[in-house]
């Protein structure tokens, strides 16, 4: 692969690379962007010439990848709640083919919840090295205490309208919320969130059947890492009951998240969902925490004051005593590789699955999650194995192996 680079160039050629388009994939494909978007793509030469070429070398090209569940990486968390975090977390993640992402919080205090809005605001003013921001996702508090995960049970409490209105009139970036349904009041919060066009998602849930088919009539159109901490078919009285996981397959339209690192979900499980669900309606995420990117060994989970120690081992994040996981340290490119290797799901399928899906999710689909004329120049170029050889953000290279 040879390149001849120059910084903020206003051109980008690509050439000789196999393109992954809506149409298929073109062997001998040309891509040609100016400011930031695409103006050209053709499979075959095009007789331009500019300062900033790469020769593809026949690598697969792929539209960049958008993570919309992401709480760090590379030591960083942001609810660190400072700039450099941000930065850094954009950065490590660049590197394994990310070029969008939604920063997620965890359950905390609505002051420390308001210290990590204030520097998404200024990371996103400075952040030209990494994965750009599109999006804040706010992950709790309002979730089921039986199905908490790693959410810290201190601040865990139902929707409270002074809080949320707040937050959403102040911080008008923020464009997902994931709650549990079945709590009084979320209701009420969905519809308020539809009304202010944020993603109101499922999430940490010990919800029955009903309150899911009913929280998608009122704006619940997203699930949350799905089969992570849900309520799946129970027993009471003798009696069986479907939960939100048997409601989630109901709903046809019902769109869902999965942590494909190939821990949180075996094969088996990968392939129920897309074979129940389709591929259209599945969006891959890392939900990685602050170890990924790193060796494994101790981690935390948390802010940098209130946190506990985690082991990383086995490509997950454990509890110490290493009875459940405590988090994800997955990268975008393994996500697509595990969906094909693990999951029997066709490439371009699974390239669908950590672009354009997730773009439709977050609304962000007509500029971003596809290689169509006038869209983001937000690029991948990969090997066959899903090695990641650069990341490009409207045309401009933000990572070079």
């Amino acid at each position: 692969m040879e390149t001849k680079d120059q910084l903020m160039s206003p051109f980008l050629k690509i050439s000789n690379a196999r393109i992954i388009t809506p149409n298929g994939i073109y062997p001998n494909g040309t891509l040609i962007a100016e400011n930031g978007r695409i103006k050209v793509i053709e499979n075959g030469p095009v007789d331009f010439t500019c300062d900033n070429e790469i020769d593809a070398g026949g690598n697969l090209l792929c539209p960049g990848f958008i993570d919309i569940h992401v709480h760090g990486g590379g030591g960083f968390d942001f609810m660190d709640n400072n700039v450099e975090a941000y930065l850094k977390i954009a950065e490590m993640h660049a590197r394994f083919g990310t070029t969008a992402m939604t920063p997620t919080s965890l359950s905390s205090s609505f002051t420390d919840l308001e210290k990590t809005l204030e520097c998404y605001e200024s990371a996103s003013l400075v952040n030209i090295k990494g994965a750009q921001f599109i999006g804040f996702h706010i992950e709790g508090p309002y979730v089921s205490m039986e199905q908490k995960g790693a959410q810290n049970p201190l601040y865990i409490k139902d929707p409270d309208p002074a809080e949320y209105t707040r937050i959403i009139e102040r911080f008008p970036f923020v464009k997902r919320w994931s709650a549990a349904p079945e709590l009084p009041g979320a209701m009420d919060f969905g519809r308020y969130l539809k009304s202010k066009n944020v993603l109101a998602a499922i999430a940490h849930t010990d919800a029955v059947f009903e309150d899911v088919i009913e929280a998608f009539d009122n704006g619940f159109t997203h699930v949350t890492h799905f089969y992570s901490c849900m309520s799946t078919v129970f027993r009471k009285d003798a009696y069986r009951y479907a939960g939100s996981v048997e409601a989630t397959y109901f709903l046809d339209n019902m769109t869902v998240e999965i942590i494909a690192d190939g821990v949180h979900l075996p094969p088996a499980l990968l392939k129920l969902v897309c074979k129940l669900k389709g591929y259209d309606n599945i969006s891959l995420i890392t939900d990685a925490m602050r170890a990924a990117g790193l060796p494994p060994g101790e981690s935390y989970l948390g802010t940098l004051e209130d946190n506990f120690k985690v082991i990383v081992e086995d490509d997950v994040a454990k509890l110490p005593d290493r009875s459940a996981f405590a988090g994800s340290v997955v990268t975008c490119d393994k996500l697509i590789k595990n969906m094909v290797q693990l999951a029997d799901v066709p490439l371009g399928e699974a390239i669908k699955m950590m672009t354009i899906n997730p773009a439709r999710v977050m609304g962000v689909d007509q500029q971003k999650g596809s290689l169509i004329v006038g869209k983001d120049a937000d690029l991948v170029l990969m090997t066959d194995d899903f090695n990641v050889l650069q990341t490009i953000v409207k045309g401009q290279t933000i990572y070079k192996a």
